[in-house]
């Protein structure tokens, strides 16, 4: 990116809330808008949307790059390979506050 065109600053503030969340004993969860982009067990996804736990415990190689959310996770029982674009990230939270951070979807 550039100067006049700097990149967004969606994927550092959710890093950002991933670790708060880490660090004070909270789990971090996410809010995500399913569409064909997503890679989500399907009969997990409500009206359209879907809230995973992206904790420590509940993930396996989580990686939280610029422009995609990848892990691995159980549901159900059975892995799942999980990939959600950042952008359709709805919003990042504690579960055992509330405390958030969330975007509009474009």
């Amino acid at each position: 990116m550039t100067e006049s065109n700097p990149s967004s600053t969606k994927p550092y503030l959710i890093r950002a809330i991933h670790e708060w969340c880490s660090d004070n004993g909270f789990t971090p969860y996410l809010a995500v808008s399913v569409n064909a982009q997503v890679q989500v067990p399907r009969e997990h996804v409500r009206n359209g949307e879907i809230v995973l736990n992206v904790s420590a415990l509940a993930t396996d190689k989580l990686m939280i790059a610029n422009d995609v959310i990848s892990f691995q996770a159980r549901f159900s029982g059975r892995a799942h390979e999980i990939m959600v674009p950042i952008e359709n990230v709805v919003a990042i939270y504690a579960k055992e506050t509330g405390k958030a951070m969330a975007w509009p979807l474009r």
